[in-house]
């Protein structure tokens, strides 16, 4: 498959930990730098694509940035008769999607009106965790303000259009839903890429369900909590966009089916938001993708976000972005950008949720766990997750922009931030102060709560960062990898227990199972490949299969390589990666498996796993490069 199996949202919606967890390096996480692109000269049509797209074969899923809107159509044309094959032709976009080997795409790249082409990166919903009264919203409902003449965009897996918590408040849906040969499926009622008209956003289609269960629950979920009847503002209206398409592919979701969000359709989603006449608030975006520990403003990806998000700010509209569930000190794509309001998830007892990452890229957090809310069927369930938080966060500005109308949406979100209780909190040997939601302080004029000092679970690091390896001239021959027997991976006899999800539902008498609990270990052991190939193997080793499975996630959330160009995405492929490598790619490729396991299982260095990627994805590296990247990753497992 071309995409990146995350997430943000299975949906890695920030529901209880898909998005898994991280830590840093030196001494903070850094899979920042995997992220930060080189310096390069336009004027060379090779550094117009991203490193690695077709590197090994195949083609590619990729973004096609363009000069001007007015070429797409030209451009589309002329790549259509080369051959090139065009997926999504946005009109009035400055952007194209299509799919190419590696040499097509470099062909592509030497025309003047392409400025850069990327992958299609997907997202998945951040996984599923009396929080109204936590948060004072009892006593705002209870001096009349409910947020009415105020809009939150919903940008998820649609919405159960005739539940009861939304009647008469969704005043708009559309649908961006990419497709793609291989599997991927449009979630649009019309069965094609884009819907604006009709119940665009509904998610009771044929495609949401699977085997009797509706995949597409999270967004009703998060819009119930944001605008519902038993939401945080439940006079507010309702915006409803669909922006997941399923994804068929057991080995990449772990199940004959699973939601993936592509960056193209997100894109899509925020300029319809941005183009609509009626007041909204707040954008909620419960999903996420890659991980970092720091802005990602200046990353490509990153850079291309925060433009739609500061479109979005100049409207006076916000967007409220899920931090994740991975345990981390960071938060994941597009929490990282700079105007995201990035949610972090606290329970009930005030005290930040095990699993949601943290530190001084969160703006705030907000209750995420067991938090009751509507799902399709007229139903509701209690879930858990930084998705869970994010839509708090939402409803509340819904509420703040009503009782101030004029006030600049910046001003708004700052007061939120001043009158949120503070959690003082260490990160890396920092203390940290994030400021938790507090409505009664920030619109009925109730004081500051004192500040709670938070604990969270230090995890130690003893890995030095390492020099950058140096890359020589002329490509590295390979032979084919022989043909190994893939096991069938089952459960071990004694798991690695992760934490539960209580998933409580009310009217329904079939409830639907809790999701996988997905977030990083806190074991400080370095495993050597020897050792993870033994914990892969069917019935062999001492983690459970679920465990590892969530690992699997992690990694392809912070890797470049995995599973882009590897596809471990399951277990019995990732046993292959590890087992008797022949190659020098191969056995670099088997290094940073090794080394990204140890890192999702507790210990913390990433550093010499970004500069050993840099030299995997590039497109001839030479022997002694492979070598030296293997040596140094090498290093940090023992």
């Amino acid at each position: 498959m071309r995409f990146r199996p995350l997430i943000v949202s299975t949906i890695a919606l920030a529901l209880l930990p898909l998005s898994g967890p991280a830590y840093a390096e030196d001494p903070t996480p850094t899979p920042t730098s995997v992220q930060q692109p080189p310096t390069e000269d336009p004027a060379d049509p090779g550094s117009k694509v991203e490193d690695g797209l077709g590197v090994d074969g195949g083609t590619e899923r990729a973004i096609v940035e363009l000069t001007d809107p007015a070429e797409t159509a030209p451009v589309a044309t002329q790549a259509a008769a080369e051959s090139v094959d065009v997926v999504l032709q946005p009109q009035s976009q400055n952007f194209m999607v299509v799919e190419g080997t590696a040499e097509e795409l470099a062909k592509l790249a030497e025309d003047p009106r392409v400025s850069s082409i990327h992958r299609d990166r997907t997202y998945t919903p951040a996984e599923v965790a009396p929080s109204l009264s936590l948060i004072g919203a009892d006593k705002v409902h209870a001096n009349g303000q409910a947020g009415a003449g105020q809009a939150v965009a919903v940008l998820d897996t649609g919405i159960d259009v005739d539940h009861p918590w939304f009647a008469g408040r969704i005043v708009a849906q559309a649908c961006f839903s990419a497709t793609e040969d291989s599997g991927v499926v449009s979630l649009c009622p019309n069965g094609q890429n884009q819907q604006t008209d009709g119940n665009a956003a509904d998610a009771m289609t044929a495609n949401c369900l699977l085997d009797g269960v509706n995949l597409c629950d999270h967004g009703s979920h998060v819009a119930g909590i944001a605008a519902g009847t038993g939401g945080v503002a439940p006079g507010a209206s309702i915006v409803a966009v669909q922006v997941f398409s399923r994804l068929n592919d057991e080995d990449s979701c772990g199940e004959p089916a699973c939601l993936v969000a592509y960056e193209s359709s997100l894109r899509q989603a925020l300029d319809y938001v941005a183009s609509l006449n009626q007041p909204v608030a707040a954008v909620n975006m419960s999903l996420g993708g890659m991980l970092y520990d720091a802005s990602c403003d200046a990353t490509e990806e990153g850079a291309i976000f925060k433009e739609k998000f500061d479109a979005l700010l100049t409207k006076n509209i916000a967007t409220v972005v899920a931090a994740g569930n991975e345990y981390y000190e960071g938060t994941a794509h597009p929490a990282c950008v700079s105007t995201a309001v990035a949610v972090g998830a606290n329970d009930n007892s005030d005290v930040i949720a095990d699993w949601s990452n943290r530190g001084p890229l969160l703006d705030l957090f907000a209750p995420g766990v067991d938090i009751e809310s509507s799902v399709p069927d007229n139903t509701t369930v209690a879930y858990s997750g930084t998705s869970m938080a994010t839509p708090h966060v939402a409803g509340a500005l819904a509420l703040m922009k009503a009782a101030s109308p004029d006030k600049p949406m910046t001003e708004l979100i700052e007061t939120l931030k001043s009158t949120g209780r503070p959690y003082v909190y260490d990160v890396a040997g920092t203390q940290v102060t994030t400021p938790r939601l507090d409505l009664a302080a920030a619109l009925t004029g109730a004081a500051v709560q004192p500040p709670v000092t938070q604990s969270p679970s230090p995890v130690t690091d003893d890995t030095t960062p390492e020099p950058d390896p140096s890359d020589s001239s002329g490509p590295t021959p390979e032979p084919d990898d022989p043909a190994e027997p893939e096991p069938t991976p089952s459960s071990s006899s004694t798991p690695v227990p992760l934490p539960t999800v209580t998933v409580t539902v009310t009217v329904t008498e079939t409830a639907k199972p809790p999701a996988a609990v997905c977030t990083r270990g806190t074991s400080a052991e370095k495993l050597t490949a020897k050792k993870w190939a033994v914990e892969l193997h069917r019935s062999t080793g001492t983690i459970s299969d679920e465990t590892l499975t969530c690992y699997l996630k992690l990694v392809g959330k912070s890797s470049k390589v995995f599973p882009e160009l590897t596809k471990a995405s399951s277990l019995g492929k990732a046993y292959r990666v590890l087992k008797s490598p022949k190659t020098r790619k191969a056995k670099l490729d088997s290094a940073l498996l090794t080394a990204w396991l140890n890192w999702a299982n507790g210990t913390n260095g990433t550093t010499a796993l970004a500069t050993a990627e840099k030299v995997r994805l590039s497109s001839k590296p030479s022997a002694a490069a492979l070598k030296k990247a293997t040596t140094n990753i090498l290093k940090t497992v023992k």
